[in-house]
């Protein structure tokens, strides 16, 4: 649970490549304590659980020490706890508590069925595939990791078109990636089944080599599932996260283990794994077809994205600025945006001389501390009655909030802008996510 929550708010802050570091550790120690504890010392399905378990605590520590060093962005602040934030967290999460409940209970009907109808044998294929293979789940864990940031973002900020980018990159990058990765397993079958058993002749090895063969085909459909369950409690689709928890969580696997056991022995228990995947996809369009009263035709209605989320295509405008020069223009083409769509001039005005002062501060500051080539992304939005600025730079973590706060008692000359502005906007937000300076200010 920390391995994966310290995974997130790195990818917040731009230092996945530290995760990535900490997932190649795992790997690594995961496979040397299981020839240790597996080979050297035969310790045989328990070797295999306590490689894993030992493998996440170095998962996790490889990350953790990046938040004892002092340089990390996010920190908590026990007197800063909001208390009256508990209860929605709590519903938030509570599809992923019960998630992890649901496969407790599906492991210990699994594997009765398992020792009843073929033999302990089965469990110790079935443990000895599945144990090699959660290595190869950091894969979707992490592309799931930087796809829920997105989604969290673009949910706050009513960015439909990242909304279902995000998703088209997993349907058109990530799937077809895990299908290469999958059909890999598959051909090595029989090679990483001798990791763990060299007698072909003893049942035992036949039954993990199908192990391999087959589970790896759940792995695509499962990326979907993961993609969807992120979105909808973002999303607030409880309904469809608590049923998806539940049917991936017990009802497939072991409903489908149950009712082929008797006819397939140990397959079954792979073959149940597939059907889940691929029962959860359909439960996922025939949630749209329901919802939308007939087949999902694209993106946006397989994911349910409700008619008033965000804003029309000619309700906003997207800009890059890069230079002083693009400043200036950008700034009028702002104003000309706010009086076309029926803004008072005043704030048609105030609208483009806050992009303007906040665009120029960027540059002259942020694209000056290094050699790196920069860019500033604006995008106006014209929603009710609000203009909206959003502003993002790839630019040193930079808060104008902090620095206007600071700057109370200086000299009323010195950072004027930023207070201008402050004084100018209903409201401004800033966030650092991904690497990415956020400022969003509502006028």
């Amino acid at each position: 649970m920390l391995g994966n929550s310290f995974a997130s708010f790195l990818s917040l802050e731009n230092k996945g490549r530290r995760t990535i570091t900490a997932s190649l550790i795992y790997i690594a120690v995961n496979v040397l304590l299981n020839f240790l504890f597996v080979k050297q010392l035969h310790m045989e399905a328990f070797g295999l659980a306590l490689a894993s378990s030992l493998g996440m605590w170095v998962f996790m520590a490889v990350q953790g020490v990046y938040y004892l060093s002092g340089r990390s962005h996010f920190r908590l602040v026990f007197r800063k706890l909001n208390w009256r934030e508990t209860g929605e967290i709590f519903r938030i999460g509570v599809p992923g508590a019960l998630s992890n409940v649901y496969q407790t209970i599906r492991g210990l009907i699994v594997n009765h069925l398992l020792e009843i109808f073929v033999g302990s044998v089965a469990i110790s294929a079935f443990a000895a595939s599945d144990s090699l293979l959660r290595i190869v789940w950091s894969l979707p864990a992490g592309m799931l990791a930087v796809s829920r940031m997105l989604i969290s973002v673009s949910v706050g900020e009513e960015d439909r078109q990242t909304l279902t980018d995000v998703m088209r990159v997993m349907f058109k990058r990530f799937i077809p990636l895990m299908c290469v990765v999958s059909a890999g397993i598959i051909l090595c079958a029989v090679p990483l089944t001798r990791l763990y058993y060299h007698d072909v002749s003893d049942p035992v090895f036949m039954m993990t080599v199908w192990g391999f063969r087959i589970l790896p085909l759940c792995m695509p459909f499962s990326i979907i599932l993961m993609h969807f369950n992120c979105y909808g409690q973002a999303s607030n689709k409880m309904g469809l996260v608590h049923l998806l928890s539940l049917l991936d969580g017990v009802v497939c696997v072991a409903g489908f283990t149950a009712l082929l056991i008797r006819f397939l022995g140990i397959n079954s228990a792979y073959i149940a794994n597939v059907l889940n995947g691929i029962v959860t996809t359909l439960v996922i369009i025939g949630y749209a077809w329901i919802k939308k009263k007939h087949f999902p035709r694209n993106m946006e209605e397989l994911m349910v994205i409700p008619d008033n989320f965000g804003v029309p295509a000619d309700e906003r405008m997207d800009l890059s600025v890069k230079t002083m020069e693009d400043v200036v223009r950008i700034s009028e083409r702002v104003q000309r945006f706010c009086l076309t769509h029926g803004i008072d001039s005043r704030r048609a005005y105030l609208a483009g001389l806050s992009m303007e002062e906040m665009a120029g501060n960027i540059i002259d500051h942020g694209f000056t501390k290094d050699q790196k080539k920069h860019s500033v992304d604006v995008r106006v939005v014209h929603k009710g009655e609000d203009v909206i600025l959003r502003i993002k730079d790839d630019c040193i973590p930079f808060n104008p909030g902090e620095r206007q706060k600071l700057a109370e008692g200086d000299d009323i000359i010195k950072n004027i802008g930023i207070r201008m502005v402050f004084k100018i906007a209903q409201d401004i937000q800033y966030q650092n996510i991904l690497g990415l300076n956020v400022l969003t200010i509502r006028i």
